[in-house]
């Protein structure tokens, strides 16, 4: 099918907007006091409310949809429960795999942070890296199926940027914030966050140029439900126990339940 290049344009711009949302929650992150680990620990616990609610209220839903229609029940199903654990043993063994950080130091306030030659907290910045990848491999097949809806049916488009723009912000924070305290440098937990958004725009351009004529429902599926189980794993190992870690237990509990409440009316709003 042949698109006119003021579609095209029209679409990548969507997809755009909606990755480089997460420079928002980046900017947002860093309106606080250095030392308030309170909000560090709300924060955290916010962020893996979003990404726990919309894996698997949304994401995981998406691909069984996807594969049971493709598949049938049974099969459909299978194939999208073994792709989420998939997801998850990837990210593990990734985990596993990135070597420690060799600073022995315990964790310090960013105040008596040495900013000639910062002495990095192992932990946090890991914890900021890691999400960091996850949203950017969840945000390549996001960037590809925004601009594939968009590209198809601009008014369907609009809404799907809009709502992804809304959920990457809070994910924004989750990149910025660690790598922040971690690090006392504003710039560089700035560029690693906007850049995972960056991923999104990218998927888009390969979908156009490379993936769209292989792209078919069964591989979206499978992409999709995998990505689900990364970014599970991702909350429950790194980002609710430093939530707890670094505030009280119930902040962070009240935290992931106000991601989820956002993240839970941000997708309402596009129904």
């Amino acid at each position: 099918m042949d698109y006119t290049s003021e579609a095209i344009w029209f679409a990548f711009g969507l997809t755009l907007f909606a990755g480089l949302s997460t420079g928002i929650g980046s900017a947002l992150a860093f309106f606080t006091r250095k030392t308030n680990e309170k909000f560090l620990s709300l924060a955290l616990g916010f962020s893996a409310g979003v990404m726990i609610y919309v894996s698997m209220i949304e994401i995981f839903v998406k691909a069984k949809d996807s594969l049971v229609g493709e598949l049938g029940l049974q099969s459909g199903s299978w194939i999208t429960v073994v792709s989420f654990f998939g997801g998850i043993a990837f990210i593990a063994i990734i985990d596993k795999l990135i070597p420690e950080f060799e600073n022995p130091h315990e964790i310090r306030k960013v105040e008596e942070v040495d900013h000639k030659k910062a002495d990095r907290d192992k932990k946090l910045m890991r914890m900021g890296l890691f999400t960091a990848l996850a949203i950017a491999i969840h945000n390549f097949p996001e960037g590809l199926a925004t601009f594939t809806a968009a590209i198809n049916d601009p008014t369907l488009g609009i809404p799907i940027a809009v709502a992804i723009a809304i959920h990457n912000i809070p994910e924004g924070i989750a990149v910025s914030v660690p790598i922040f305290y971690a690090t006392a440098n504003k710039g560089k937990a700035f560029w690693y966050s906007f850049s995972s958004g960056l991923a999104e725009p990218v998927g888009a351009i390969v979908g156009y140029l490379i993936l769209m004529p292989f792209i078919t429902p069964i591989t979206f599926g499978i992409l999709f439900a995998a990505v689900a189980g990364i970014m599970v794993f991702i909350s429950l190992d790194e980002l609710l126990p430093s939530a707890e870690k670094y505030g009280e237990h119930h902040l962070s509990i009240y935290g992931l339940i106000a991601g989820m409440v956002i993240m839970a009316v941000s997708l309402l709003l596009f129904i």
